[in-house]
């Protein structure tokens, strides 16, 4: 991120705009929303801006601008047409203290002005950098349609009850105060009565919400999927906006964590096969001690809570404590692998059933049903198996499994930069070796990519 969007308080501040023309006008039209002090300087202004003069408005002073008249100026556009006076001016600019934006030049620009979306005092600001000005203009006409009209209107009226609403405590009562004035009890109101009435039901909510019970807390067992923040479910994306914390594992992607409120408390929990870990013991202490504060706790894991998150576990403490509990099941990694190399889970006549199996356990690496596993057409997705490939190799070779057998490593599944090798049972850890994976990564036994242009990124070996 070059540039750090921020909202300037610019009220009763100097604005100065240099240039008389469309370009000018471009950014006056913007700045006459706002309540700054305007100051235009252009030897040949527009008719506009004389008439904008005229109603007082801004100020126009019909000659170019010179040392001194940008001093004490909060912003300051270049907007002549004229690349030698823009430099002239945005150098007297910037010498005299103003922030200073040269229309049309992101290079000798100290800040830009995004798009905006106005529905005073709500204010939505898309930038690109520079990069794509026709894909924010998309993007802001796709919010122009999406936000009603009234949106403005409520937030003013919301302004001024804020010092009331201070009577409920603060964190989740407040939050649910306004949640139901801003997507409730203000739009029908408003809708249909007008601003006297959403005053007097703003008043009737909040003695509502004043006589209300506190909330007790409750828990959501989150799958966060295999990380690519457009696999997360609907529902899952809603639980980590209503959090007040959010206990998340190692493996789940930081796009994802991005994506929780950004007042919620943020802790790391994670688990590592053969490393550091919190223990299980510890991290059930760490849930159900927030929820019995009034806390909505999410517990976020990777994938899908109910394969291989201890997830009955962490059910069991809940019940224990006497706290509400949901669970928001996730896509699994194996999904996501198969996805990625093009292959199904499942096939008829190849095999109609499919194994989950995990490289390890609490006591080391596991054992399975290695004879049925290594009947010909078996399919087995296994979860924590990079260190336990030498251990799984030799298992199924020694009960029949065909050294041929194809097998597929997916590194961070649908996640940029993620990986494919495709090996055999025979090559499997050697192969996984020398591809120095460090990623999480999932075992497919028993398939192979469909083809290479089809998977992500290939590490076929060689073994000519």
């Amino acid at each position: 991120m070059q540039h750090f969007p921020i909202f300037l308080a610019i009220a009763g501040r100097r604005v100065i705009v240099s240039g008389g023309g469309e370009a000018a006008l471009a950014k006056l039209r913007l700045l006459l929303k706002t309540e700054a002090r305007l100051c235009v300087f252009a030897s040949a202004p527009a008719p506009d801006i004389r008439l904008w003069a005229a109603e007082g408005r801004l100020t126009l002073t019909e000659r170019a601008l010179a040392p001194g008249d940008a001093v004490s100026a909060a912003l300051f556009y270049a907007a002549n047409e004229d690349e030698a006076e823009d430099a002239r001016v945005t150098r007297l600019a910037q010498a005299e203290g103003a922030l200073t934006n040269w229309v049309d030049n992101l290079a000798q620009s100290q800040f830009i002005t995004p798009a905006i979306v106005d529905r005073d005092p709500v204010t939505v600001a898309i930038g690109t950098e520079g990069a794509a000005p026709v894909l924010a203009r998309a993007i802001k006409a796709d919010l122009e349609a999406r936000l009603p009209a009234h949106l403005g209107p409520l937030a003013r009226i919301g302004k001024t009850f804020r010092k009331a609403v201070e009577a409920l405590p603060m964190g989740r009562a407040r939050r649910d105060f306004w949640s139901d004035y801003y997507f409730k009890t203000g739009p029908e109101h408003i809708v249909s009565e007008g601003k006297g009435i959403v005053e007097r039901g703003l008043k009737t909510l909040l003695a509502d919400h004043l006589s209300r019970r506190a909330a007790p807390g409750r828990v959501a067992l989150v799958g966060a999927g295999p990380g690519d923040p457009e696999l997360l479910t609907l529902k899952a994306r809603r639980a980590l906006d209503e959090a007040d914390v959010v206990i998340y594992d190692r493996l789940v992607a930081p796009e994802i964590l991005d994506l929780a409120r950004r007042e919620a408390k943020m802790i790391h929990a994670g688990k590592e096969g053969f490393g550091p870990s919190m223990s299980q013991s510890d991290i059930c202490r760490l849930i159900t001690d927030h929820a019995a504060r009034g806390a909505y706790v999410v517990r976020l894991k990777s994938g899908d809570p109910t394969v291989y998150g201890r997830l009955d576990e962490e059910i069991d403490a809940l019940e224990a404590a006497g706290l509400a509990w949901s669970v928001i099941p996730g896509i699994t990694a194996a999904s996501a692998a198969a996805a990625g190399i093009g292959q199904s889970l499942t096939k008829r006549g190849r095999n109609s059933a499919l194994r989950f199996l995990t490289g390890h356990d609490v006591k080391g690496f596991a054992e399975h049903d290695w004879r049925g596993l290594a009947r010909a057409g078996e399919v087995a997705a296994i979860y924590m198996a990079k260190k336990g490939a030498r251990f799984l190799q030799g298992r199924l070779l020694m009960h029949g499994a065909s050294a041929d057998t194809p097998v597929t490593v997916v590194e961070n599944a649908s996640r940029a930069g993620g990986r494919t090798l495709a090996t055999t049972l025979a090559r499997l850890p050697v192969d996984i070796d020398s591809a120095a994976l460090t990623g999480p990564a999932i075992l497919l036994y028993g398939l192979s990519p469909r083809a290479a242009e089809a998977a992500l990124p290939l590490l076929q070996k060689d073994h000519a």
